[in-house]
C-alpha cells in the first residue's frame, strides 16, 4: 500500500518560501502566475488570427505557423541569455528588461506590413516573453524546494490552463470587433501591466552572496554542468518532448476545428478552452496526487498512460471514428496527462541544480520552446488535418515515454537534498 504523505512537512523541513508570511507569499505567488501567464497569452490568444492572417497576408498556412515557430524560438533562446544574467545580476533587473522587449515588440506587430517582418517582431516577443518565464521558475527554485516546488508548479500550470482558455476567447472577439492586429495591443496592455505588477510587489530572491559572475566562461561552464548530469538532461528532454506533444495540439487545432469542422473563431474558442480542462485538472489533482505518491511515481504513471492515450487519438483521427468527441475525448485525456508531467518534471529537475537555479531553469525552458518549436512546423507540413496533429502528438509522447523509462528511470530517481536556507532579499 503506498504510504500517505503529508500535506504541512515539519517546520524544520519547511523550504524557505513556506517560512515567508502567508500574505506576503501570496502577493509573490500572484505575481508569478502574471509572469507564467505571459508566454501562454503571447502564443494562444493569436491563434484564432492565423486564418485571417493567411488571408490577409497572402500567405500559406505553413509560412503563418512560421510566426508561431518564431515566438516558440524566441521564447527558447531567450530564456539561455536570462537565465544566466539572472544568476549574476539578480532577478529583478533582467525580468523588467525582457518584458519591456515584448511590450515594444508587440506595439510594432501592429504595424507589420509583410508576414516577414510580423515573423521577426514575434521572436522579439517571444524573447521578451522568455525573461517572465525563467525568472518566474527560478524564483520558484529559490524559494521552493522538492515536493513544495511541486505542488507550486501545478499552482502555476493552472495558469498555463485557464490562459489558453482566456487567450483564443479574448482574441476571437478581438478579431471579430477589430482586427488581427488589434491581438497585439491587447498583448501589449497585458504586458505593461505585468511589468508594472512586478516592478511593484516582486522582491529580489537572489542575494548578492550567492550571485554568479563568472561571465561568459561561468555561463559555460554552468552550463557544462548540467549537460552532465544525465538525469537532469532527461527530465528536461522528458518536458520538452511532453511540451511538443501539447504546441503540436496548440497549432494544429486552428486548422483542424475551423477548416476540418467548419467553426467559426467564436466556437473554436470555446472547443479550444474545453480541451484546456483536461490540463488544468490534472494539474490540481497532482496537489492531492503529491500526498499520497512521489513526484516520481507520478512522472512514470503519467508517461504510461499519456502514451496509451495518444495512440488511441492516433487511430480516431485517422479513421474519423467517433467524429468530433471521438477526437477531443483522447485529446483531453493526452493533454491531461501532459498536465501531470509538466509540474512533476521540472520540479525534480530543478532539485538537482540549486546553486545555479536560473541557468538550470533556463535550460529547461529552453528546451521546451525549442522543442515546441519544431513541432510546430511539423504539423503544417504533415497537413493541416486531425491525422496531421495526431501523429505529432503520439510522437512527442512516446518520445517522452521512451526518454523517462530509459533515462531519467523516474522509479530509481532520488530527490537530492535541498541547499542551505536562503534569506529573502529585500
Amino acid at each position: 500500500m503506498a504510504q500517505t504523505r503529508t500535506d504541512t512537512p515539519p517546520d524544520q523541513e519547511l523550504s524557505p518560501g513556506e517560512r515567508l508570511p502567508a500574505g506576503r507569499r501570496f502577493r509573490i505567488l500572484l505575481v508569478l502566475g502574471l509572469l507564467t501567464a505571459l508566454g501562454p497569452l503571447t502564443i494562444d490568444m493569436y491563434l484564432p488570427s492565423l486564418p485571417t492572417i493567411s488571408d490577409d497576408l497572402h500567405a500559406s498556412s505553413a509560412a503563418v505557423q512560421l510566426t508561431l515557430t518564431g515566438t516558440l524560438a524566441g521564447l527558447g533562446f531567450g530564456q539561455l541569455l536570462v537565465g544566466p544574467l539572472s544568476d549574476a545580476f539578480g532577478r529583478r533587473l533582467p525580468l523588467l528588461g525582457g518584458v519591456a522587449v515584448h511590450v515594444l515588440a508587440s506595439i510594432l506587430c501592429v504595424f507589420a506590413p509583410g508576414l516577414a517582418l510580423l515573423g521577426t517582431l514575434r521572436v522579439l516577443q517571444g524573447f521578451g516573453a522568455a525573461a517572465a518565464s525563467v525568472v518566474a521558475m527560478a524564483i520558484v527554485r529559490d524559494l521552493f524546494d522538492g515536493q513544495a516546488a511541486a505542488r507550486l508548479f501545478s499552482r502555476l500550470m493552472l495558469v498555463v490552463g485557464v490562459a489558453p482558455i482566456l487567450a483564443p476567447t479574448i482574441g476571437g472577439l478581438v478579431v471579430n470587433w477589430t482586427s488581427w492586429r488589434g491581438v497585439f495591443v491587447v498583448l501589449a496592455a497585458a504586458g505593461a501591466g505585468i511589468m508594472l505588477a512586478s516592478a511593484s510587489a516582486l522582491p529580489e530572491t537572489l542575494p548578492v552572496a550567492r550571485r554568479r559572475n563568472g561571465g561568459l566562461l561561468g555561463t559555460a561552464r554552468d552550463y557544462g554542468r548540467l549537460f552532465t548530469d544525465r538525469v537532469y538532461v532527461g527530465l528536461v528532454l522528458v518536458a520538452g518532448l511532453a511540451m511538443a506533444a501539447l504546441f503540436a495540439y496548440v497549432s494544429g487545432s486552428s486548422y483542424v476545428f475551423q477548416d476540418g469542422f467548419g467553426m467559426s473563431a467564436q466556437q473554436f474558442a470555446v472547443i479550444f478552452a474545453s480541451g484546456a480542462i483536461g490540463l488544468i485538472g490534472a494539474t490540481q489533482a497532482n496537489v492531492r496526487l503529491l500526498r499520497r505518491w512521489t513526484s516520481q511515481q507520478i512522472l512514470g504513471g503519467s508517461l504510461v498512460a499519456g502514451v496509451g492515450f495518444a495512440l488511441i487519438l492516433l487511430i480516431t483521427a485517422a479513421t474519423g471514428a467517433g467524429g468530433l468527441f471521438g477526437l477531443l475525448i483522447p485529446l483531453w485525456l493526452v493533454l491531461a496527462m501532459v498536465g501531470l508531467i509538466m509540474p512533476n518534471a521540472p520540479a525534480l529537475a530543478l532539485s538537482r541544480h540549486g546553486e545555479a537555479a536560473g541557468t538550470a531553469a533556463a535550460l529547461l525552458g529552453a528546451v521546451q520552446s525549442v522543442v515546441g518549436a519544431l513541432a510546430a512546423p511539423l504539423v503544417g507540413m504533415l497537413g493541416v488535418g486531425a491525422a496531421a496533429m495526431a501523429v505529432v502528438v503520439f510522437g512527442g509522447m512516446v518520445a517522452a515515454a521512451l526518454v523517462g523509462f530509459l533515462v531519467v528511470r523516474p522509479h530509481r530517481l532520488v530527490i537530492e537534498d535541498r541547499e542551505p536556507v536562503i534569506v529573502l532579499a529585500h
